[in-house]
């Protein structure tokens, strides 16, 4: 599925823009020029494990059992480089080609819950097929939403990165497959309402309509 997005962005925009539009779309995927404040790198890295880390000490308040538990740590850098290559195939379409016509139209916010629910129903077929139940589905399709949320919000901050996107949307997946027992315990309902509630927070902040005007500075975006 990944792969449909990337053929379709690359396809669309050397209609639109020949192969110097196309090579430049790809040369933006890894151009961390773009990403001037390095302090953006904090989010874009360190956020999604943050949130896994509460929704783990979460669940083990409220009474979660973990037999057996396991956190294959060692395996983070190969899941890494495999998830940094599909989510480069999703974020060239997603963040490379949709985004701002759709954030010109109906504004950040607009833009990223538009994407959001088409990000979420493009994942429902995956989903369905590995037999997640209905709830778990429903569950994660909002938590997917809410997490174009914040990858529109890191990629409006690093002068539209897409390496920003990419690089964050991979941190998802590792600390997913990172979770107690391989994911086994991942609880999308949590994920979702931390998620939400970080969004919220990034809305209030930054304002709906970029989010890059940070409401206590005095240079927006910054």
């Amino acid at each position: 599925m990944v792969a449909c997005t990337l053929s379709a962005a690359l396809v669309l925009t050397y209609r639109a823009s020949g192969f110097d539009g196309a090579k430049e779309l790809l040369r933006r995927c890894f151009d961390h020029t773009r990403i001037k404040n390095r302090l953006w790198y904090l989010p874009i890295l360190l956020l999604m494990p943050v949130i896994f880390i509460v929704e783990f000490k979460w669940m083990k308040l409220t009474g979660a059992a973990f037999a057996d538990l396991q956190i294959p740590v060692l395996l983070a850098p190969v899941l890494f480089i495999a998830y940094f290559i599909s989510a480069t195939a999703e974020e060239i379409g997603w963040s490379g080609y949709a985004i701002d016509p759709l954030q010109e139209r109906w504004g950040a916010l607009g833009a990223s819950l538009i994407v959001g629910v088409v990000w979420a129903v493009w994942h429902m077929i995956p989903y369905l097929q590995a037999h997640n139940p209905a709830e778990w589905v429903v569950w994660q399709c909002a938590f997917t939403v809410a997490n174009r949320v914040l990858i529109v919000w890191l990629y409006n901050n690093t002068g539209k990165s897409i390496l920003a996107a990419i690089l964050f949307h991979a941190m998802y997946d590792v600390c997913w497959s990172l979770y107690p027992n391989y994911g086994s315990n991942y609880d999308p309902a949590i994920t979702f309402v931390l998620t939400a509630t970080v969004a919220l927070g990034v809305i209030f902040l930054w304002g709906p309509a970029t989010l890059t005007r940070y409401r206590f500075s005095r240079m927006p975006g910054q």
